[in-house]
């Protein structure tokens, strides 16, 4: 029996889980579609877009949910794995609707769109959008001081033509607990516009994170629509392989403007970084290990691994090093693994401790030998050293990773079929027809 439910706001659904009737959890619910109609007619709502555990977005009819609520949605049925392609005739109601500026149809006053409420319709399936919560005023950071009210669809205009100018901050709010990853997915669904404006809203480590989990063609779009002050910040945030790999991409005048631009020590190690053929342990590595002198003990070495902006990968050695301390560094010594760290007493020197025999990576290490070193030794990062014995930087094994995957790993998320652990048991299979 469906589960009626009288109105709900569709930012309490965005990232809701989605199981089938078995109780079993297909995915999480990115946004809904809405076909809008002509007049003041409340728009019907044709579907959801789910993720499903592959980060493949497929499209389920609501004549498939049985049941919709904040928190969770429930479906039923054999849905279509193809992937989701949005019409023409078609409304993202998370990723189009929230943020536009409408007018209120009484008085003509220009508000900003902060939620829409759906309903279902009486002895019926069918959902449609019944409600708009707006906010009076201008839209933009200083929009909270204007008064908020929740109006029918019919009491507003301006929906069914293109926006200019729309903002992003409610759309970030309903999305604001994603991680980078399922946040750049977001947006890789988005338009060209709209992505636009949802990058010029975050903040610049927001962005940097996010920037680092798309594919490069959306990472070149955005970075060149983002004015070039910003594109350095932002690139200053990335990790410098990351900014290397994306700078890379660009044409040489753009890449020399936007590096001229970065504070001079940021710009040198990703100019460094980029020296090196992409593909080898040098185009690999991140120029930010830790790197500790011999005098460090336990105690420092475990307070550098709780620094909650290392990556795992990153956090999970220590490399000591004679001054300097920034890569490239002095004489490398060896590496301590965190969970030698655990065994011994904080006030232990480190470089007691390290492992002097595992041998370090020439910088022009192809990929496959990487590769093979971090299967031989069990690691998750290998320390990069030059000629001289200074330790240059670290490979860890999700830079590997990108580059071993296919191109487009980020469009078809997991290896494998779309459909695994969906299908089999009684739950959701494979349709034969589309859409």
């Amino acid at each position: 029996m469906a589960v009626v439910t009288p109105r709900v706001f569709v930012s309490h659904l965005a990232g809701s889980a989605v199981f089938d009737p078995n109780g079993d959890q297909v995915g999480r619910l990115r946004d809904l579609v809405a076909l809008l109609r002509v007049g003041d007619r409340p728009p019907r709502l044709l579907g959801v877009v789910v993720e499903v555990i592959s980060r493949r977005r497929i499209f389920v009819p609501m004549t498939r949910v049985t049941g919709v609520d904040s928190g969770q949605i429930v479906i039923t049925g054999v849905v279509n794995m193809r992937r989701f392609e949005q019409r023409a005739s078609e409304t993202l109601v998370l990723g189009e609707l929230l943020d536009r500026r409408v007018r209120l149809v009484e008085t003509g006053e220009e508000v900003t769109v902060l939620d829409i409420g759906i309903t279902q319709l009486p002895a019926r399936r069918d959902w449609e959008i019944d409600k708009v919560f707006v906010r009076k005023g201008k839209g933009g950071a200083l929009r909270r001081k204007g008064e908020a009210l929740t109006v029918e669809w019919s009491a507003v205009t301006g929906f069914s033509l293109e926006e200019h100018g729309q903002g992003a901050e409610s759309l970030l709010a309903t999305f604001e607990q994603l991680r980078p990853a399922d946040l750049a997915g977001v947006l890789h669904h988005l338009s060209a516009k709209r992505r636009a404006e949802v990058a010029a809203a975050l903040d610049d480590d927001r962005l940097a994170d996010v920037l680092e989990e798309l594919p490069e063609d959306d990472q070149v779009e955005i970075i060149g629509k983002l004015k070039d002050e910003r594109a350095a910040d932002v690139l200053e945030a990335m990790d410098p392989d990351d900014a290397a790999d994306l700078l890379s991409e660009l044409p040489e005048e753009e890449k020399e403007r936007l590096l001229a631009l970065m504070r001079p020590e940021e710009a040198a190690d990703v100019r460094r970084l980029m020296s090196y053929e992409e593909r080898t342990a040098g185009g690999l590595m991140t120029t930010e290990p830790i790197v500790l002198r011999p005098d460090a003990t336990v105690a420092d070495a475990l307070a550098r691994v709780r620094d909650p902006d290392l990556s795992p990968a990153l956090a999970a050695q220590v490399y000591v090093c004679r001054p300097p301390d920034e890569t490239p560094t002095g004489k490398y010594l060896g590496l301590v693994h965190f969970q030698r760290l655990l065994r011994d007493p904080p006030f232990t020197l480190v470089s007691s401790i390290a492992d002097t025999d595992l041998p370090a990576l020439p910088p022009d290490t192809p990929l496959p030998e990487v590769t093979s070193y971090l299967a031989a030794y069990n690691m998750v990062a290998a320390p990069v050293v030059d000629e001289s014995g200074a330790l240059l930087g670290a490979v860890t094994v999700d830079d590997v990773l990108d580059h071993l995957l296919p191109d487009d790993w980020r469009e078809d998320g997991l290896h494998g079929s779309a459909t695994a652990g969906l299908t089999g048991n009684g739950r959701l299979g494979k349709a034969a027809h589309g859409r």
